[in-house]
């Protein structure tokens, strides 16, 4: 019974250490992922205050980085959104299998919205999305050197 005691404190830790871990996929002003396909493919970046968090994952190699991001990139991202209209971009209703689909979420600002290609845009809005989409890859890019 005392050594139960004794594991308790350690078990507490590890799970709120464990729960505490997932907070940056649930907790961020901006995010892109990346993901699917007949080999999947997954790859995250979320952007909250200032820091960016990457994580890539596809035919067995893993990569995680921390980056700043600058002021001028969250202008540069925002100022994208706002251009390109993001809110207005329409997604088709079509049902797409085995594709890498990306989706972009904002949670904060004017442009809070949630879009994705895994049943792809609209084609009207097809050009507007794909300038979303470079913004993104571009500061990801230049940030993680992928």
């Amino acid at each position: 019974m005392k050594n139960a005691v004794k594991l308790l404190p350690i078990l507490l830790l590890w799970i709120l250490a464990s729960c505490n871990s997932q907070k940056v996929y649930s907790d961020y002003d901006y995010s892109y992922s990346r993901n699917g396909g007949v080999n999947p493919v997954y790859e995250n970046f979320l952007i909250k205050d200032g820091h960016g968090h990457y994580s890539y994952e596809a035919n067995g190699k893993k990569t995680t980085k921390k980056v700043k991001i600058s002021t001028a990139d969250l202008q540069k991202l925002e100022q994208a959104l706002t251009a390109n209209n993001f809110r207005m971009i329409q997604e088709d209703y079509k049902k797409l299998y085995d594709q890498v689909s990306t989706s972009i979420r904002v949670k904060k600002g004017a442009n809070a919205a949630s879009k994705s290609d895994a049943s792809q845009i609209m084609p009207q809005d097809q050009e507007r999305w794909d300038n979303v989409v470079r913004v993104f890859q571009e500061i990801m890019n230049s940030k993680t050197g992928q």
